[in-house]
């Protein structure tokens, strides 16, 4: 820039900063995206239906004489079809029943105490 006038000199510097405010603006803007979408997915990924149906067939399943065959059934089919850990223990002998819940498919971990009259 030796060669240069002063005129030509103050063109190419702001040229530069420009430049260097859009990269830092771009670089700002990106990351404010990236933090609201995984925001975002985080609420999406909360398996509301899941759990809900979970518990309707645990309810369900706590009514049947058979409870140990359909619970390591309800554990493996969880784990085939939804790639979740599944387990759940009950105290019959109380009034009212008493089920403990417990979900977990690696992003969210659910637990459950829950009555049934």
């Amino acid at each position: 820039m030796a060669r240069l006038n002063d005129d030509a000199q103050w063109i190419v510097l702001m040229g530069f900063i420009v430049s260097f405010s859009f990269f830092f603006l771009a670089l700002v803007i990106n990351q404010s995206t990236v933090v609201g979408q995984t925001t975002a997915e985080s609420v999406i990924e909360f398996p509301k239906n899941d759990i809900r149906d979970v518990r309707e067939v645990i309810g369900e399943s706590v009514k049947r004489p058979n409870l140990n065959i359909v619970r390591t059934d309800i554990e493996a089919l969880s784990m085939s079809r939804k790639s979740a850990v599944v387990w759940y223990e009950n105290d019959t002998g109380t009034n009212p029943t008493i089920i403990e819940i417990h979900y977990n498919n690696g992003v969210t971990s659910y637990n459950e105490t829950w009555t049934l009259p």
